[in-house]
């Protein structure tokens, strides 16, 4: 199924999916409709508004009971995974009421990261990711949520992810993937992160930003809210970008499928930089429902705008994304534009960003109280 719909709870008494899969498994698909239920020539068809009108709402009923049983099972398959985080009983409540429905959230923040990082991601805790009971009031009173995303290492339960492990028993905002870290593994590791984070929590938007990025969480959110009822079927958000495609062995962002993009020289089509992008609730579903048949390139940027080509996507390019560092971001700041995320782009993120971003934090952050004025 190409196009993910709206999906509601993913809580499902077996007895009712079970006899939904048994609807599906009896022949009531379309093409089986067609060929053992509609016996008229296109004549009779055709003259039978009634009949015709009849198979197409009964075609559409059961390609959204198709859609919502395989994203039932998708969400279901992801939070069984081993390592997979429980949810806590505060985080139940939020998320459900006592009809069994999910929370809406306005955004869920993932804060890619390695295992190699903990200074990163401590320079992170310290300046613009809220701490303790300001994340947790973040999540109840405005529905954003905020974690560091990393998966697991080679070895399973190893030194590095006790390590990790440790640290989320102390801070509590770790986010960890059935995935296997590495580099060459970001486009996977993409996938994996969207599919987890949709079965999680029921947001608008799902935000991939890196650990040496500054973010204004109040401005990103009025930012993502202004797009939120857009008429398209899905909204990317970026700093939108076409860059070459590196044929040559051994540089930076080398492309091993550069045959695919055509005549040498030629740019990549259109996608969002990898620092900080934004997906509405539809293409996140999109993704966990197809992650096993995405292709993954070798720049994880590469891959994430190339799920959407052929599908009804507004591509929407914010400048606000990829402010750079001061004096930059601190000249818009100062004239009313507070940009979204800094960093630097001959370093891909902020230079040294353990030692910088408390700098770029002072210079070039939203007003203290921005986030909990705003209203989404």
């Amino acid at each position: 199924m190409w196009i993910a719909p709206e999906s509601g709870s993913f809580t499902r008494s077996a007895a009712v999916e079970a006899e939904k899969l048994k609807l599906v498994s009896e022949g009531c698909e379309p093409k089986s409709l067609h060929k053992k239920d509609v016996q008229h020539d296109s004549k009779g068809i055709v003259g039978d508004a009634n009949a015709y009108q009849t198979i197409q709402t009964l075609d559409k009923k059961i390609s959204e009971l198709e859609s919502e049983l395989s994203a039932a099972r998708a969400a279901h398959d992801s939070i069984l995974q081993e390592g997979s985080p429980p949810l806590s009983n505060s985080t139940r409540n939020l998320e459900s009421s006592g009809k069994g429905k999910r929370r809406r959230y306005l955004m869920v923040i993932g804060i890619n990261t390695a295992f190699s990082s903990r200074k990163r991601r401590d320079s992170v805790r310290a300046t613009w990711m809220p701490q303790g009971e300001k994340r947790k009031k973040l999540e109840e009173e405005k529905g954003i949520v905020v974690r560091f995303v990393i998966g697991h290492s080679t070895i399973t339960g190893g030194i590095l992810d006790k390590a990790i492990d440790a640290e989320n028993k102390r801070h509590g905002d770790i986010l960890r993937l059935e995935h296997v870290e590495g580099y060459l593994e970001l486009s996977a590791k993409t996938k994996a992160y969207f599919a987890t984070a949709v079965s999680l929590w029921d947001a608008d938007f799902y935000v991939k930003v890196d650990d040496d990025v500054h973010v204004n969480i109040g401005t990103l959110g009025e930012t993502l809210v202004r797009h939120r009822k857009e008429k398209h079927h899905g909204v990317y958000i970026g700093c939108m970008k076409s860059g070459p495609v590196l044929a040559q062995k051994g540089v930076k962002y080398h492309e091993p499928e550069y045959w695919k993009f055509g005549e040498a020289g030629n740019k990549y089509f259109r996608h969002a930089t990898g620092q900080l992008y934004a997906i509405s609730r539809d293409l996140a579903s999109y993704i966990s429902l197809n992650q096993h048949i995405l292709h993954k390139y070798a720049n994880e940027d590469v891959s994430l705008g190339s799920w959407f080509i052929g599908l009804d996507v507004e591509h929407i390019d914010d400048r606000r994304l990829c402010c750079g560092t001061p004096p930059d971001c601190e000249w818009k700041a100062q004239a009313g534009n507070v940009c979204v995320a800094s960093f630097d782009w001959a370093c891909s993120g902020i230079c040294r960003s353990v030692d910088r971003i408390k700098e770029v934090h002072r210079r070039c952050r939203e007003n203290e109280n921005a986030i909990w004025k705003a209203t989404f």
